[in-house]
């Protein structure tokens, strides 16, 4: 995935500020299937070393996808999504190029600085994928379906500080749409302000 403000090929910004750590209501430390889950401001103090293993695959033109990134637990209706987060802008820039497969309910979770309208191509990305933007109270601004091995932009229609990349069709078979709301306190800065 390239990402950029309001055009392709511009290069984002470094990661953004983190919320709280642990808020009431927030997801467990662990998953049921025993992979660690942690609150974004550790994840986001953890990325530095992502960056740094991600950096030499982006230099080789994604002949690999990245190692797996840190992950969060964020619940969208009755549904659980266990996304890893994407924070740095080495991150974001690989996204899930040269990823085969995603597991059931996984995905990957855009985390930008600021709000902007950010652009999404599926340059080197193997999957069909679906992205949802999302604004700070994880309200969805928009979907997009973005298909493999492309570099048509796919971009958000309204500014926003985050973007969730799923199989194609998991928000369209969840009856997700724009204006639906994905929680989790300690990601979307929104929510963490009313707890």
């Amino acid at each position: 995935m390239k990402t950029s403000p309001e055009a392709l090929g511009a290069a984002p910004e470094k990661a953004p500020g983190a919320a709280p750590a642990k808020a009431p209501g927030a997801a467990p430390a662990h998953s049921p299937g025993g992979r660690r889950l942690l609150p974004l401001r550790r994840l986001l103090a953890g990325a530095g070393m992502a960056a740094l293993i991600a950096a030499p695959l982006a230099a080789l033109g994604q002949a690999a996808p990245q190692p797996k990134l840190p992950v969060v637990r964020l619940q969208a209706g009755m549904q659980f999504v266990l996304a890893e987060v994407a924070a740095t802008p080495q991150s974001r820039e690989i996204g899930l190029m040269m990823r085969e497969r995603l597991g059931p309910n996984e995905g990957m979770l855009f985390v930008f600085e600021e709000p902007r309208a950010w652009c999404f191509w599926m340059r080197n990305t193997l999957l069909p994928l679906s992205i949802a933007f999302l604004d700070d109270d994880g309200r969805i601004v928009n979907i997009e379906d973005m298909a493999p091995r492309t570099e048509d932009g796919h971009c958000a229609k309204a500014p926003v500080r985050f973007a969730l990349e799923m199989e194609q069709g998991w928000f369209a078979r969840r009856a997700l749409a724009a204006g639906a709301k994905l929680l989790n306190p300690s990601v979307f800065p929104g929510q963490a302000r009313r707890q």
